[in-house]
């Protein structure tokens, strides 16, 4: 296939995963779909291996080819089935994100393609609120799920298990819906052009994969170590350090994380599958915009972990917030080896932490009023940092950006207005954190400072990161500074731990100040 059909397939491929995201968010029920877009789809062959991705979320779309071959292996599927799980100990990632996958057979009734998509669900069940809580095992994290057939009884199962039932409906049948478009869309194109889609595939998964062939042939053969430390587990347990080895032979790479710390006791530890995403995220920042995002590249990239460990965790292991904090450290960790291995290529340590917070209670207003919707909210959101000062393709460097959600996350915020007309509180602060980043030559991006301010007693959940070890900053550049977690009732202010869980009262302000970026003397 020549270069103009790929880049016509490539774009094609992608703006269909696009359109299923476009299905998922205007059909959702909750914000944390329709309004942050909480969400990953994609595409991929009948093998499973991944065809084209919407720019959706990092640490979603490196994983979901593992729970699609768990899809597989599990269960052979009819042509209009879906398979619905969350089980991180079968690809996936932590229990709140829900995948769904679909075959797409063609006239023949063969299985050509699988579309799948994610959605991080606001509440799953377990022990708080939002799912995303201090738990000691992933028995406490809300309902698990094994690669299962799609049925009204599973949807009255995950319903019955969460604490916005009606809401868990709505977004489950969006995620359908989405499936439901690509699979339409990709059947189109098979009943128009058959031979040259399936090429097509084939063609853009080797095509990928020379491209990266070529990036890791550029660098310089060797190894190179780095570690990096999580603040604690929430339970008592830290430092926790992450290490790995970059080994770059020939054109292709090893990244070994054996000499990291056991799984610890809270819910910080990651399966497999989180680590990998981490790793291929790095990479695919390594390439060009040009390169097409599916299973080629990463064929070309080792990794090497010991299972029982905080980045290969096994059950019973917590792992709710792994996902969202620890995938983070990974991604430092990686990106500190390489600026070791490519000096002058890589970006400083950015914010570090998805800064999350989970609010739950009962709504008053939905309880006075008999709504049909649930009287009891769930409510999940990742705050942005700063981004480390970068390097530029002029060989000189570029400021960090302030506000901004850095590596494996790709969310929006909560627009003010929906949060305020959906939950009974309310956004009384929401700015830039002027000086959070870190100086140098070029300077890091600033944090933010977000403030809640509640109408009425809830339950609040901080799981964050980088307030006790800061972003560190590159070649002479400062650390940016770390983050900060408030509660302020009846004008007392006391600082809260990096994770926990509190009973706030109506009247009550909880702040969030999180990191910056770090600074670089040059690059």
């Amino acid at each position: 296939m020549n270069a103009i059909e790929l880049e016509i397939f490539r774009h094609l491929f992608a703006s269909i995963a696009e359109e299923m995201g476009a299905t998922l968010m205007r059909s959702a029920y909750s914000p944390n779909i329709k309004e942050r877009r909480d969400f990953s789809c994609a595409i991929f062959d009948a093998a499973g291996e991944m065809v084209a991705q919407a720019a959706h979320i990092p640490v979603h779309l490196g994983s979901t080819p593992l729970s699609v071959r768990a899809a597989i292996d599990a269960i052979k599927m009819t042509p209009k089935m879906h398979v619905v799980l969350n089980d991180p100990f079968a690809g996936g990632t932590h229990l709140p994100d829900i995948t769904m996958v679909s075959p797409v057979f063609d006239a023949a009734g063969e299985v050509r393609f699988y579309v799948a998509n994610r959605a991080h669900h606001a509440d799953v069940g377990g022990i708080s609120p939002g799912s995303l809580g201090l738990s000691k095992s992933i028995d406490e994290e809300g309902i698990r799920i094994s690669p299962t057939a799609w049925s009204e009884a599973l949807e009255d199962e995950i319903a019955a298990a969460s604490r916005t039932p009606q809401e868990r409906r709505g977004d489950l049948r969006a995620q359908i819906a989405a499936n439901r478009r690509g699979r339409q869309r990709l059947q189109e194109q098979l009943a128009r052009q058959p031979e040259k889609v399936l090429a097509a595939c084939a063609d853009l998964q080797d095509y990928s994969e020379r491209f990266m062939r070529r990036i890791i042939a550029q660098m310089p053969d060797g190894q190179w170590e780095f570690e990096d430390f999580l603040d604690d587990d929430g339970m008592g347990n830290g430092p926790l350090k992450i290490r790995c080895t970059l080994t770059i032979s020939g054109d292709a790479a090893s990244v070994d994380f054996r000499g990291t710390d056991a799984q610890t006791a809270g819910p910080l530890n990651v399966p497999r599958a989180v680590t990998l995403s981490a790793v291929l995220y790095v990479f695919r920042c390594l390439a060009p915009p040009e390169l097409p995002s599916n299973g080629g590249y990463m064929r070309c990239v080792k990794l090497m972990t010991e299972p029982g460990s905080l980045v290969d965790a096994q059950y019973p292991a917590a792992v709710a917030a792994g996902n969202v904090e620890t995938s983070q450290r990974i991604t430092d960790v990686v990106i500190g080896a390489f600026s070791k291995a490519i000096p002058g290529q890589v970006p400083a340590a950015s914010c570090g932490s998805m800064n999350n917070i989970l609010i739950g209670g009962a709504d008053p207003r939905r309880v006075a009023g008999g709504s049909a919707i649930d009287a009891d909210f769930a409510y999940y959101e990742t705050i942005g940092g700063g981004s480390g000062a970068c390097p530029g393709v002029d060989g000189q460097g570029y400021a960090g950006e302030s506000a901004v959600q850095t590596h494996m996350t790709n969310t929006l915020n909560t627009p003010v207005e929906a949060l305020e007309h959906a939950y009974p509180f309310r956004v009384a602060e929401y700015r830039v954190r002027r000086g959070s980043g870190g100086q140098g030559a070029f300077r890091g991006g600033d944090g933010v400072v977000r403030a809640y301010e509640f109408d009425a007693p809830a339950t609040v959940t901080l799981m964050t990161e980088r307030r006790d070890r800061a972003p560190w900053g590159l070649e002479g550049g400062e650390d940016a500074k770390v983050g900060e977690n408030l509660l302020v009732r009846d004008g007392v202010t006391r600082q809260l731990p990096n994770k926990c869980t509190v009973e706030v009262q109506a009247g009550d302000r909880v702040i969030i100040k999180t990191p910056g970026g770090a600074g670089a003397g040059r690059f």
